[in-house]
């Protein structure tokens, strides 16, 4: 039996390489570690922390989740944020050349190889969830259901046609956020409690365009498609995203190395 993993790009570690979420989480952890914070103290609020990092408040909050689900930070519902036993955690790991396989939007991928990420949103809806979606989910049938169809971008240049549906009481949120600019990841890692993509199962195939993708994309029905559908589950194991993407031919591909496990 084996076994697919993506492999990053070596030389891409760098703070700088790493989602936006991610290197706020790490500099205010730098912030708690060089300043001696104590268990027990408190944070400046939120909007505050946004302006010094210079981040949404969306991105913090995704940055203080990462930091609570390690124990680094603790909520309170009425009076913001505080420090947990910051001696308890072990030292910053050192770099290496090469990480874990990752669950990535395309923000994240984006960002990590320099690229300018931009959406426009053709439609998004609450409905109920059919029973094939109930199933695939986790959810009862009727469920409320959120429904996401975007055009993406990279660079200005179209290259995805994506569909989205999540379960609306993960993330009450995302019924409520402009995903022309928001990122769906980042919505979801400031939830309440945090939905944190952790393991998600792929499969890609081709095909001819439909009418609408020949459309969209402005193409022929020469040029293949290539079908990306991914289950995605959160931290707890629960599924929190089936997601469609429909590539065009000449602006994806897909890599993975394979092994052998002992």
């Amino acid at each position: 039996m084996t076994v697919a993993r993506t492999r990053m790009p070596r030389g891409l570690f760098a703070d700088d390489a790493l989602p936006l979420y991610e290197r706020t989480a790490k500099q205010l952890l730098d912030d708690l570690r060089a300043t001696a914070a104590h268990p027990g103290d408190r944070l400046p609020s939120e909007r505050a922390l946004a302006t010094r990092y210079a981040v949404s408040r969306v991105t913090l909050r995704a940055a203080l989740a990462d930091l609570e689900s390690r124990g680094i930070v603790r909520p309170s519902s009425t009076r913001g944020w505080f420090v947990a036993d910051l001696d308890q955690l072990p030292d910053p790991p050192a770099a290496t050349t090469e990480a874990t396989p990752q669950v990535q939007g395309l923000a994240d991928f984006a960002r990590v190889n320099g690229l300018t990420p931009s959406s426009r949103v053709l439609s998004a809806t609450v409905r109920p969830a059919t029973v094939s979606e109930a199933e695939d989910l986790r959810i009862a049938p009727g469920a409320d259901l959120f429904e996401l169809h975007r055009l993406r971008f990279l660079d200005g240049l179209l290259v995805v046609l994506e569909h989205n549906r999540l379960p609306l009481a993960a993330c009450p949120a995302l019924a409520e956020t402009d995903f022309n600019t928001a990122s769906l990841y980042a919505t979801l890692r400031a939830a309440d409690p945090p939905q944190t993509p952790r393991v998600a199962d792929y499969s890609c195939e081709a095909r001819h365009p439909t009418p609408r993708e020949m459309e969209l994309f402005e193409i022929g029905d020469t040029m293949p498609m290539l079908v990306a559908t991914t289950l995605t589950f959160n931290q707890a194991g629960r599924p929190i995203e089936l997601t469609v993407q429909v590539y065009r031919g000449d602006r994806y591909r897909f890599r993975a190395s394979i092994t052998n496990p002992a």
